[in-house]
C-alpha cells in the first residue's frame, strides 16, 4: 500500500505549491480538493518535482500543450499531471 503524506508534510507540499499565476493555483487548488486525504509520498514527489518549474512551462504542462521532457518525465510526475488534468465535477443544477 502507498505510503500517504503526514500532515506535517502535507502542510509544506501546500505552501510550496504557492504559484505567482492563477491558472496553475486554480489547477493545484483543484487537485489538494479533491485528493488532499490520499495524497502519497511518491505523489509528492511528483508534485515537488512539478513546482520546480516555472509558471509559464508548468501551465503548459497542465494545459497539454506539451509533455514532461528530460528529468520532468517521470511515473511519478505522469500520475499527478493525469489527476491535475482530471477535468472539474460538473456541477449540480437545480431547476
Amino acid at each position: 500500500m502507498p505510503e500517504r503524506l503526514d500532515e506535517r508534510s502535507l502542510s509544506r507540499l501546500k505552501w510550496r505549491c504557492r504559484r505567482g499565476l492563477l491558472e496553475n493555483d486554480l489547477f493545484i487548488e483543484r487537485f489538494f480538493r479533491r485528493h488532499e486525504e490520499t495524497i502519497t509520498t511518491r505523489q509528492a514527489a511528483g508534485l515537488n518535482t512539478l513546482m520546480d518549474l516555472s509558471d509559464n512551462d508548468l501551465l503548459d504542462l497542465l494545459l497539454v500543450r506539451r509533455e514532461p521532457q528530460g528529468e520532468t518525465d517521470t511515473p511519478e510526475v505522469r500520475e499527478v499531471l493525469a489527476l491535475m488534468r482530471r477535468k472539474p465535477l460538473p456541477t449540480p443544477t437545480t431547476n
